[in-house]
């Protein structure tokens, strides 16, 4: 079985308050993107449940990569063989696209469908939240309100049919506790899924992330990138997540090469939405 674990972005991110736990609510609109990578799963030569990686370098152990995790978290719910796992990594790290937490819940949804478990998207769920908090998201993989810490989701309707994105990653990396940790919680004029009524082209100014005012001064190559997508002609441009990529949304097409010209340093995906 070979699967394609896709990217998100985050439209709009608020940080409401800090909670006794000392984790953050927060409001944000997921949205999946078509940067993949690719995990094939295949069942096991031997015994036991392998990992091997490529593509892209992973820096940790088989045992403490998510796959691995989501792996042993279905194993606790429901009897499951061994299995081979391959993973060619695409999607940047440390990015703000939700690749490790991608790979996690399509490796649940593989197993659910190879092996027929029958688990309802619910169930996935329930067991990918216990792996991280964007994992849930990718087991529904469409346009959600994150609520909460993220993981309280609910449908939303928003149609970017025809719109094509562009997501530049620079070769920077902002540790997500150290983004928050200069961040100021505040419940804003408007809420998201009220802004994202409106034309993507009224976003801009409007439709804001609450990591940026502390995270572009200390990285100045990511405010950069953004004002070069604005410059560019995209009609929204924002930063996913806490960083470091940084998307535009335009309304006609655009040319991978021409951004890759632009932006020789980073890692440039450019698709119709």
């Amino acid at each position: 079985m070979i699967l394609f674990p896709n990217a998100k972005i985050n439209l709009g991110l608020d940080i409401l308050r800090k909670r006794e736990d000392g984790y953050h609510d927060i409001e944000t609109v997921m949205v999946p993107v078509p940067w993949c990578d690719i995990l094939e799963i295949v069942p096991a030569k031997g015994t036991e449940t392998t990992l091997t990686t490529s593509g892209r370098e992973v820096n940790c152990p088989p045992e403490k990569n998510l796959v691995m995790k989501a792996y042993r978290a279905l194993e606790q719910q429901t009897p499951i063989p061994p299995v081979d796992i391959y993973l060619r990594k695409i999607i940047p790290d440390e990015a703000g696209l939700g690749g490790g937490s991608a790979d996690a819940a399509f490796t649940l949804r593989g197993l659910n469908e190879l092996f027929s478990l029958g688990l309802s998207d619910e169930n996935l769920a329930d067991i990918a939240s216990g792996i991280g908090a964007d994992c849930p998201f990718f087991i529904y993989n469409r346009p959600m309100l994150c609520t909460g810490t993220g993981t309280e989701m609910t449908p939303i309707d928003l149609n970017l049919k025809g719109m094509t994105i562009a997501i530049v990653k620079p070769d920077v990396s902002v540790p997500t506790a150290k983004a928050y940790s200069k961040t100021r919680p505040a419940i804003p004029a408007q809420s998201i899924p009220d802004i994202i009524t409106r034309p993507v082209a009224e976003w801009q100014g409007k439709l804001k992330n609450d990591f940026e005012p502390s995270v572009f001064p200390e990285y100045p190559a990511i405010s950069e990138i953004k004002e070069a997508l604005m410059r560019s002609g995209a009609v929204y441009t924002a930063m996913s997540g806490s960083g470091s990529s940084v998307f535009g949304i335009y309304e006609s097409d655009i040319l991978a090469d021409d951004l890759s010209s632009k932006f020789k340093d980073c890692q440039v995906f450019v698709s119709k939405i």
